[in-house]
């Protein structure tokens, strides 16, 4: 059952290697039944939407939830703003697995993590967390991804053509209208890992965690037949559940305001899910 109390969140800070931050929060239960590590998606973070609000009802629900911009977000101190181009620019699904590793550390070090922990990840922060969940399958006892990519190469042939010789792309983002540039890291780590340590797929078939597949078939991004091929995939370990009309966003807006009834159906159902799989052990 849900708890009544309010809990507010603490802020960290992890310096990486080349000068930049991992910066996060974490909300903790009290009593904790176990705890879950937060991945959100390409052009996302951790305050957009409808990531403060599942973290909040996971804690609630005795669950310690551990939110954070990715290194390589783009998104600056104030935690809103894409005011650092040179990490976006940067950024690469490599980096975001080596970020996920110092999250874990810092969390244990923090005894936020006392034993296994489980993985959350929405859209390319969900092929995140399989790939780790995938690597790190001692130490993971739940995972549920929303919305998540199957595989890392999202363009077309000629748009990398393209992106090669400008030596960089331009993306857009659509909450905020600007447009950032996007480095040619991101295609060299596809390009030298994709069917290594990037095949998400493959790593589907590795997870021996239970696993909730959550995905809309109205997703205008991702489509659901990545969600169905990721199940497919799965070794057993996966339970698909196609929100039919759902969008990417599972109707959630920016700031979020009134939850919308799939959204709030959804993050209850996720969060009965790590309950229900937690260990501290």
């Amino acid at each position: 059952m849900t708890s009544t109390t309010v809990i507010m969140p603490e802020a960290f800070d992890i310096p990486c290697k080349d000068g930049l931050f991992i910066r996060g929060e974490v909300y903790l239960a009290e009593n904790a039944l176990g705890s879950v590590i937060i991945c959100h998606g390409f052009k996302g973070f951790a305050h957009w939407a409808f990531f403060p609000y599942l973290a909040r009802t996971l804690a609630q629900d005795g669950i310690t939830a551990i939110t954070f911009d990715f290194s390589g977000s783009g998104i600056g101190a104030d935690r809103e703003s894409f005011s650092e181009a040179e990490a976006f620019a940067g950024n690469t699904f490599s980096r975001e697995l080596d970020d996920l590793e110092l999250i874990e550390e810092f969390a244990r070090r923090k005894n936020w993590i006392t034993g296994k922990y489980g993985l959350f990840g929405h859209s390319r922060g969900g092929g995140v967390a399989i790939l780790f969940a995938a690597s790190e399958a001692a130490n993971v006892s739940s995972l549920v991804t929303w919305a998540a990519i199957s595989y890392p190469n999202r363009w077309s042939p000629e748009d990398v053509i393209t992106w090669r010789k400008r030596g960089y792309a331009e993306i857009t983002n659509s909450r905020t209208g600007q447009v950032m540039s996007l480095g040619t890291d991101l295609l060299d780590d596809v390009e030298l890992n994709g069917k290594s340590k990037l095949n998400i797929a493959a790593a589907a078939g590795k997870v021996r965690a239970p696993w909730l597949i959550i995905h809309g078939t109205g997703d205008e991004t991702v489509p659901s037949s990545e969600a169905e091929h990721l199940h497919s995939q799965s070794k057993g370990m996966s339970t698909l559940r196609l929100i039919e009309g759902a969008n990417h966003a599972l109707s959630a807006v920016h700031p979020l305001g009134q939850v919308p009834p799939v959204l709030e159906k959804v993050v209850l159902e996720t969060a009965k899910f790590f309950v229900r799989n937690a260990t501290m052990k």
